[in-house]
C-alpha cells in the first residue's frame, strides 16, 4: 500500500468517525469489565450481575483430588485454557497499573475480575511440580453445543510437569501473578505477597524445566492454543514482570541475558497471548523510567520499530488497514490485535511524552499524540465509528452483534429452560437465525473482515466469537479515553 493509499485510509476512517456521535467511553468501560462475569466458571457469588449465568463445573479437578473449580472460560466454549486465561489476567492487571486511577466506580469490579483469575491460577499451581494447563476435553466440548451449567463432556485436567514441561504456560502464569501482585499491593498486602511468592516459584519452575507444552500436551492444546512462537518470549516476559514487581537485579540480569534468545526477525511487531515480543520491549522501556535501573537497548530501539510497524503512514508498516481504518492481521479473532497493539501504543506514548521524544519512521515523524490518536481510532472503530455504524461490543450502541458464537449466550438460560439440554440438544439453537436470547454485555467479538464486512453469523466463529483477551487490553484503553 502506497503512502497516498494509507493516508486515504486515514481520511475514510475520519469520515466514518464523523458519522456517529462521540462515544461514551465510561459506559463501554463498565460493560467491558462486566463481560468477565459472563465468562466465570465455578460457584458464582451473590453479587453476580450477569444473572442468566449460573454455577458450572463445580467438580473440576476432583477426579484427581485437586480443586480446580473457578477461573474463566476463554471464549464461547466451556474449556478452561490456562495459557490465554493467564495472559488475559496479565493484561487486566497492566491496564489497572497504567490507568487504574481513571477507573472510578469500575475499579472494584476490575479488581474482582482479576482476583477471579488469580484465585484460579493459585489453584492451578498448588501441587508442587505440576502446573495445570487446561481443564476439559476440547474435542468433546467443541463437538457439543451445551450451556456450561449442563456440561456432561469430560472435564479432564491436563498438567505440565518436570518430565513434561510447559515453560510458556508456566511463565505466563508467573507474569500474571507478578503483575497482579502490584495491583493488590496497596489494598491487600497479604494477598499481594502470596501472589508474588507464587510468581517467583512458578517462574523458577518454568525456567528450570524448559520445554514447550506443544510437545507434552499438543494433542489437546493444539490447534486451539498452540504456542507458535516458542517459550523463550514468555520466559523473558515473566522475568520482566517480576523485575517490575521486585526490582531485583536477578530478573534484570535474566532479561538482559535472555533477550538475545528471541527471534530477531519481525517479531518485534508481534504481541498477543502467543507472542510477547512487542509487549516485552514496551514494558521494559516503561520500566526504565520507573526507578528501575536498566539498559535502554535493544528495548527502546525495538519498541520504536514496533510503532513504525503499526502506524498507517509509516514506510515500514507490517500490518494492514481496512478501508474504514481497522488494523488487520492474518488469522481469526482480529480485534485481539486491534486492542492489544493499540494498548501498547498508548502505554508507550507515556515515556515518549515524559522525555519529549518523537519516533522517526524513515521520513515520517511519530509524536506521542499520534500514537494516542491511532489507538483511539481503533477504540472508536470498535464502538461504532466504522462503515457499518456498528458497535462490535455486545450491548453498546444501537446496533451490535446479536448472534455471537457463545454457548451460554445462545442457549436459553436455566431460569427460562430448567430442563437439561444435552450435547446435541443445543444444535437447534446454534443453527437458528434468531438473536441470542441472553445478552453477554460487554463481549467484544472477533470483528469484521478486511473489507469492513460483518455477517453476524454464529457459525462464523473467527469473526463472531468473543474472548477474554480481546477485552483485557481494551479495559485500559477505555479507562484512559474516559478521562482524556
Amino acid at each position: 500500500m502506497s503512502l497516498i493509499q494509507r493516508l486515504s485510509v486515514l481520511g475514510m476512517a475520519a469520515m466514518a468517525m464523523g458519522l456517529v456521535a462521540s462515544h461514551d467511553y465510561g459506559a463501554a468501560l463498565t460493560k467491558s469489565i462486566l463481560f468477565y462475569e459472563g465468562q466465570r466458571s465455578g460457584k458464582l457469588p451473590p453479587t453476580q450481575r450477569i444473572t442468566w449465568r449460573k454455577d458450572s463445573a463445580l467438580r473440576d479437578g476432583f477426579e484427581i483430588g485437586v480443586d480446580l473449580v473457578g477461573g474463566y472460560y476463554d471464549a464461547g466454549d466451556n474449556v478452561k485454557f490456562t495459557f490465554p486465561m493467564a495472559f488475559s489476567i496479565t493484561m487486566l492487571a497492566w491496564s489497572l497499573l497504567e490507568f487504574g486511577q481513571s477507573l472510578g466506580t469500575d475499579l472494584q469490579h476490575s479488581l474482582k475480575a482479576i482476583q477471579w483469575g488469580t484465585d484460579y491460577l493459585l489453584k492451578a499451581t498448588s501441587v508442587p511440580g505440576f502446573v495445570f494447563a487446561q481443564v476439559g476435553d476440547p474435542y468433546g466440548d467443541h463437538n457439543c453445543w451445551e450451556r456450561p451449567e449442563d456440561m456432561d463432556t469430560p472435564r479432564t485436567p491436563y498438567a505440565v510437569s518436570k518430565e513434561f514441561p510447559g515453560s510458556e504456560v508456566s511463565a505466563e502464569i508467573a507474569a500474571a501473578l507478578a503483575a497482579s501482585s502490584m495491583v493488590f499491593r496497596p489494598i491487600n498486602r497479604g494477598y499481594s505477597a502470596r501472589l508474588l511468592k507464587r510468581a517467583r516459584m512458578i517462574f523458577e519452575f518454568a525456567d528450570k524445566y524448559r520445554g514447550s507444552y506443544n510437545d507434552s500436551l499438543g494433542p489437546w492444546a493444539c490447534p486451539f492454543y498452540c504456542d507458535y512462537s516458542g517459550y523463550q518470549d514468555e520466559l523473558v516476559w515473566g522475568a520482566a514482570w517480576l523485575l517490575r514487581a521486585t526490582k531485583a537485579p536477578y530478573y534484570r540480569n535474566y532479561v538482559l541475558a535472555n533477550i538475545q534468545n528471541l527471534d530477531k526477525s519481525s517479531s518485534f511487531a508481534e504481541f498477543g497471548w502467543d507472542t510477547k515480543h512487542a509487549g516485552i520491549n514496551v514494558l521494559v522501556s516503561r520500566a526504565s523510567i520507573c526507578s528501575i535501573k536498566f539498559y535502554p537497548e535493544p528495548f527502546i530501539t525495538n519498541a520504536d520499530k514496533f510503532v513504525c510497524s503499526v502506524l498507517p503512514e509509516s514506510p515500514t508498516i507490517s500490518v494492514s488497514y481496512s478501508p474504514g481504518g481497522l488494523l488487520i492481521k492474518p488469522g481469526g479473532s482480529n480485534l485481539q490485535h486491534a486492542t492489544a497493539l493499540s494498548f501498547l501504543l498508548l502505554v508507550y506514548s507515556r515515556p515518549l511524552s515524559k522525555d519529549s521524544r518523537v519516533i522517526h519512521c524513515g521520513n515520517v515523524v511519530a509524536t506521542p499524540a499520534r500514537l494516542i490518536q491511532v489507538a483511539r481510532s481503533q477504540v472508536d472503530y470498535i464502538l461504532g465509528s466504522n462503515p457499518l455504524n456498528m458497535s462490535y461490543m455486545v450491548g453498546y450502541g444501537e446496533k451490535f452483534p446479536e448472534r455471537i458464537h457463545h454457548r451460554g449466550s445462545s442457549l436459553p438460560s436455566i431460569t427460562q429452560h430448567p430442563q437439561h439440554i444435552d450435547c446435541t440438544g443445543g444444535a437447534t439453537y446454534f443453527y437458528t437465525n434468531n438473536p441470542n436470547p441472553n445478552l453477554l454485555t460487554g463481549a467484544v467479538v472477533g470483528g469484521p473482515d478486511i473489507k469492513d464486512s460483518y455477517g453476524d453469523s454464529r457459525a462464523d466463529f473467527a469473526h463472531s466469537e468473543p474472548t477474554t483477551y480481546i477485552n483485557a487490553p481494551l479495559v485500559g484503553l477505555l479507562a484512559y479515553f474516559k478521562s482524556h
